[in-house]
């Protein structure tokens, strides 16, 4: 089904840029995450911080853009349009969309949590949904790049166990007084960095199914 799609957004101009812009789109966010960690681990001067969050009009802007095209794309070929393939291109800057604005919260707790977070010198866990997370924008952008269904289904299968429950037992022992780190507002930010960590990758994960799932299902595990 998705090399079929692939072929109708490159068979007309406007679904072919906003393909494209999709796609670079992705990279940009995932460009964006990286200083986003980097600003967290300290460092960085505020200005430099603001600079960044200014980023994320640059997501937003290929995702108003992106728009535009398929719903022109769709208002001109009423008749012969394939809908499902806007539908899915449509979901699809959504998702990379929230990814930014996450991305942004994260420049936000470095702007206000001015320590730093050094994931490693914290805990096990959240150092590897970290790692997790920052590996699979490469490889979401190769699923979308080069069509693979297996990595694609791969990354769905894993993401409850990789991400998503390290996070929510990161967040569940917060809240039970389990875990604490010495600091009421240090313990709020790793919480906050926790969660923000497993939104972007189910929005990554998110991304990744609309080349093995039905339109219907985009963004759901099997």
């Amino acid at each position: 089904m998705w090399k079929t799609i692939i072929k109708i957004w490159t068979s007309n101009s406007l679904l072919e840029q906003a393909w494209g812009q999709s796609l670079e789109m992705l990279k940009l966010s995932s460009e964006f995450f990286d200083q986003a960690l980097e600003s967290l681990r300290g460092g960085e001067n505020l200005n430099k911080l603001i600079a960044l969050k200014k980023r994320d009009k640059e997501i937003n802007q290929f995702q108003i853009d992106v728009r535009k095209k398929i719903l022109t794309y769709l208002y001109h070929h009423a008749d012969g349009a394939d809908v499902n393939s806007g539908v899915i291109l449509l979901n699809m800057v959504i998702d990379i969309e929230r990814v930014g604005d996450y991305t942004k919260n994260i420049l936000d707790l470095a702007m206000n949590y001015k320590k730093g977070i050094k994931s490693e010198e914290i805990s096990e866990g959240l150092h590897a949904i970290e790692l997790e997370v920052h590996e699979r924008f490469g490889q979401t952008i190769d699923v979308i790049e080069k069509q693979d269904e297996k990595l694609a289904e791969e990354l769905l299968g894993t993401f409850r166990q990789e991400i998503s429950q390290v996070s929510d037992a990161i967040v569940d022992d917060i809240l039970s007084g389990k875990q604490s780190y010495k600091t009421g507002d240090k313990t709020a930010a790793i919480a906050l960095y926790s969660r923000y960590l497993k939104r972007i990758g189910g929005h990554l994960k998110n991304i990744a199914s609309t080349i093995v799932n039905p339109t219907d299902s985009i963004g759901f595990i099997d």
